[in-house]
């Protein structure tokens, strides 16, 4: 009994010295300020929708690298140009990780997709496919054909609804989203299969499919928030927090389904046209069945430009036309620069954008009013490191607020004005300040893409149309939630044809 009784106290003296060295290492570490936490939950109760608005609240009052407790996960909050751009030059490596949450490895296929793979061999594939062949300069080219068309039927829709009013010299009241959304959504799915979704001359069962996919992708962005078992752990053995679990795994399942019928739909189609002989990669479906890719791994990668590629892209533009809206004097100029650089004869090509300063400036500036992510991706330390003079251990989830970046009186005069020629002759200087697709090894590979979208799409609505506000009051431009920082109210506006576009252009559609 006396060697139980030795064992039992030489074990609680271990134990007791363990924990007291953790706590002295933890007491030298240098962590960032933090505000006065609760047990178990930490600083969960003071994080409010908006976050990122939340997150600025905190920065100005502990400063701009800020450390939070999700429950039992460790936060480093960013909010200044000198704190991302530590982390994404010299800490770019140690913070490449992604945090393990929840809707990630139930919509990432298991955390097997690029954004979601911890960084890696499988992630180091897949991203050198995504840039060097799916979303190459060079394909990137090769499709541009899809961006011209998609955006001309975009024309032509308005200018039919236009022309119906007022035997075609009226202002057609215009629903803006869903048409944006109907553009975005087009373009990547004829790049990745070859089809498109939505407009005219549709087969009636790919409305369905395309119908069914909207609400499929529309309940996966509502989901895909944090879940508070990823900041819980406990929880998630006891309870399902509103079911969140078990619809997600719903969506997934139906999403799946929806995505292997277009592998399948490829691969019977490949098989009838090339007679057994190798055919020429069009598609990403394609590229990734020729390279030989699991079925899973290319239904992820579908998803993935799906998720990132769509919404971004539309509420940009929408952001962007609700600011030229409210500001009438910066889209005559816009206008006025199209006319002397594109002329009325015909619709602008992709060649002509980087010719159209005065429209580039609006683009910037909309991406930093109003950047579809304000919170980057979150990244996660895989070991020790320092930002900005302070500790941050391994495991820690890294938030960058873009948001706040762009909107700091400290980095931009007057930041919460609609100023466009605030970046003229900066185009070398905006790294760290303006932050709309991250930055590093984990920034978004499909810059280059949503550029040329918003900037085509965009030069030929305001080319082709003048536009008003429906009402005398200015446009609401109030931010609704979500992954994607959508307007609270969709935008609607009146649109009608310039007069000098109707012969040789809109006449002809």
């Amino acid at each position: 009994m006396d060697d139980v009784w030795v064992y039992i106290i030489s074990a609680s003296s271990c134990l007791f010295l363990l924990c007291f060295f953790k706590l002295q290492r933890s007491n030298r570490r240098n962590l960032p300020p933090s505000p006065p936490s609760l047990p178990i939950i930490g600083h969960l109760l003071l994080i409010k929708e908006p976050v990122h608005r939340t997150l600025q609240s905190l920065s100005h009052r502990y400063g701009p690298v800020l450390s939070l407790s999700f429950g039992s996960r460790p936060v480093v909050v960013v909010s200044s140009p000198s704190a991302a751009e530590e982390c994404f030059t010299r800490n770019d490596a140690v913070l490449a990780n992604r945090p393990h949450m929840l809707s990630s490895e139930i919509f990432g296929y298991g955390l097997t997709t690029i954004g979601t793979a911890p960084y890696g061999p499988l992630w180091r594939d897949l991203r050198r496919l995504t840039v060097l062949q799916i979303l190459s300069p060079h394909r990137l080219a090769g499709s541009l054909a899809i961006r011209l068309e998609e955006v001309r039927l975009l024309v032509k829709s308005f200018y039919k609804e236009a022309a119906m009013v007022a035997g075609g010299g009226g202002c057609a009241k215009v629903e803006m989203r869903s048409r944006l959304q109907d553009l975005s959504f087009n373009i990547i799915m004829r790049m990745i299969s070859g089809k498109r979704y939505f407009g005219a001359a549709i087969d009636a069962d790919d409305a369905e499919v395309a119908r069914q996919f909207r609400e499929v992708i529309k309940e996966a962005f509502e989901l895909s928030g944090t879940d508070p078992s990823d900041f819980l752990p406990a929880l998630r053995k006891v309870v399902d927090f509103k079911g969140r679990k078990r619809r997600m795994v719903d969506v997934a399942k139906r999403s799946d389904v929806i995505l292997q019928g277009m592998i399948d739909e490829l691969r019977s189609r490949r098989k009838r046209s090339d007679g057994g002989r190798e055919v020429e990669s069009k598609t990403m479906i394609d590229t990734m069945l020729s390279e030989g890719y699991s079925d899973d791994s290319i239904k992820g990668q579908m998803l993935s430009m799906l998720a990132a590629g769509t919404d971004t892209s539309s509420v940009t533009m929408e952001w962007a036309l609700s600011l030229l809206l409210n500001h009438p004097d910066v889209m005559k100029k816009a206008q006025a620069e199209l006319d002397d650089v594109v002329g009325p004869d015909r619709l602008p090509d992709e060649a002509d954008i980087q010719k159209l300063p005065c429209l580039q400036n609006i683009i910037n500036e909309a991406l930093r009013l109003f950047p579809p992510a304000p919170l980057l991706v979150p990244h996660e330390s895989f070991e020790d490191c320092t930002i900005g003079g302070f500790d941050v251990p391994q495991g820690t989830m890294i938030l960058v607020n873009a948001w706040a970046i762009q909107r700091d009186s400290k980095v931009w005069d007057d930041p919460t004005s609609f100023k466009p020629e605030r970046h003229e002759g900066l185009e070398g200087d905006h790294a760290y300040r303006l932050l709309p697709f991250g930055m590093g090894r984990r920034g978004c590979p499909g810059a280059g893409l949503a550029n040329r979208v918003v900037g085509l799409a965009l030069a030929a609505l305001i080319q082709c149309f003048e536009w008003e506000r429906v009402g005398e009051e200015p446009v609401d431009m109030s931010e609704g939630t979500g992954l994607v920082m959508p307007k609270r109210q969709p935008l609607e506006a009146m649109c009608k044809a310039r007069e000098c576009m109707v012969a040789n252009v809109l006449g002809q559609l």
